[in-house]
């Protein structure tokens, strides 16, 4: 009768995800019912709300919101773009090039897969066709730029990721750095070889362009310099940076360029803190979902399956890519956060994958998800800013997709790309032993 009852619920739950029902209520219901089932004392839900209010870095959250949300309502990608044209005008594919580092720049500011597209995309759409960059590398390009920097600082997600795996979040902005760029790269490498091949004009450098750039965009210069340094020298924690870079934010756009006015300064805090709220509720249900089936001996059972059917590492890195591909297309980043992160990283673990590792492996996945069919939310965004078909923006972005993919296969399978930096700037984390859990 219980396993009856358990069966329908959860197709009860599976239908309000397909219907669209908002997450929190579908975790916390989830979180109730399975404490019910177990005679547990639903007061756990409230504990673990309580220390997440209390959790280490927990404040980041708020601060690099607020951040990105500003920065997103100001014109910090003009001054982006003009920057980065500037010095990277004059390279073969230089403006490609520009689409990337200024998409994976303004996703890494405002924490989210996406909002470089809407950001960027009206901008350099026109500047590429006049540039000579036929309709669909023009539309690819543009589409792929909202699958970059995610893992870069100030990442939100990678924030995120920590709290919910219980990872030490510095970690994992030093494992990001060299994955993050290793997938720009690939897709600058391309641009390169396509831009020769059409014999797309280039800019000339100039020092007067890039100095007057420079100027514009003095007060934004600095800030992820200073992030940097301070996040990965340790000279302070990252709810600290995050405070900082958010008064830092407040006082260049509001002040100085004086591009956000008292009211719209208003409205961005109140669109900013609903996000955070749902965000933080969802991660309050969801951190006492996670302790329901740790205690219920979930990932040992899972492990203990994957044992009977996987037998390497190197097969099962390979299913987990997959697996997460999947979900990626089908799950925005935090909800596959909340959910998936507390049921492999304990079997990770189990297949010797570092934490640190399989948080850049998972970040990775899931922002390529996002540029995966049917449904891979970067390919809808880029379908609406541009007013084209999605079938014609997929078309467009298959051959980024092929080498994000390539990338991805390169970061799983040479660790040393994400725990080299660590192990020359500090000590590597313990692997978690499953049998303590």
């Amino acid at each position: 009768m219980d396993l009856l009852l358990t069966i329908g619920v959860l197709f009860v739950f599976l239908y309000a995800i397909l219907v669209g029902a908002p997450l929190f209520a579908i975790v916390g219901s989830m979180a109730v019912f399975f404490f019910w089932m177990a005679d547990i004392s639903t007061s756990a839900i409230i504990v673990e709300m309580c220390r997440l209010a209390n959790a280490p870095g927990i404040i980041a959250i708020p601060l690099f919101t607020l951040t990105g949300y500003i920065f997103a309502e100001s014109k910090t990608s003009d001054r982006l773009i003009n920057l980065s044209d500037a010095l990277l005008g004059w390279l073969p594919g230089g403006l490609a090039i520009v689409a990337l580092v200024a998409g994976a720049i303004f996703t890494s500011l405002t924490g989210a897969n996406g909002i470089a597209i809407i950001a960027i995309g009206g901008i350099l759409l026109p500047a590429l066709l006049k540039a000579k960059y036929d309709d669909n590398f023009s539309l690819g390009v543009l589409a792929t730029t909202g699958d970059l920097g995610v893992l870069f600082v100030p990442s939100l997600p990678i924030i995120v990721y920590a709290l919910i795996a219980k990872t030490d979040t510095v970690q994992l902005f030093i494992g990001g750095v060299v994955p993050g760029v290793l997938m720009i790269l690939v897709i600058a490498v391309y641009a390169v070889i396509y831009a020769v091949k059409h014999e797309i004009p280039t800019t000339t450098f100039g020092v007067k362009k890039l100095l007057t750039a420079a100027n514009q965009a003095k007060w934004e210069i600095p800030l992820p310099f200073v992030i940097i340094y301070t996040i990965y020298g340790g000279v302070i924690t990252v709810g600290e940076a995050a405070a900082v870079t958010a008064a830092y934010a407040i006082i260049v756009e509001c002040f100085i360029y004086r591009e956000i006015d008292f009211k719209h300064f208003l409205k961005v805090i109140i669109e900013s803190m609903q996000m955070v709220g749902s965000l933080l509720i969802i991660l309050g249900v969801a951190l006492a979902l996670t302790n329901y089936l740790v205690d219920q001996h979930v990932p040992q059972l899972i492990m203990e399956f994957i044992k009977t059917h996987i037998s390497s590492k190197i097969t099962f890195l390979l299913a987990l890519n997959l697996f997460l591909l999947i979900v990626g297309c089908l799950m925005d980043i935090f909800s596959a956060i909340i959910i998936i992160v507390p049921l492999i990283s304990p079997v990770a673990s189990g297949f010797g994958v570092d934490p640190t590792h399989l948080g850049i492996i998972f970040l990775a996945n899931l922002s390529i998800g996002y540029l995966t069919p049917p449904i891979g939310m970067n390919l809808f965004i880029a379908s609406i800013r541009f007013k084209e078909p999605v079938l014609k923006i997929f078309k467009a972005a298959v051959p980024f997709f092929i080498l994000l993919l390539i990338s991805l296969i390169i970061i799983t399978y040479v660790p040393k790309l994400t725990l080299g930096p660590i192990d020359l700037l500090g000590k590597r984390p313990k692997l978690i032993d499953i049998n303590n859990l």
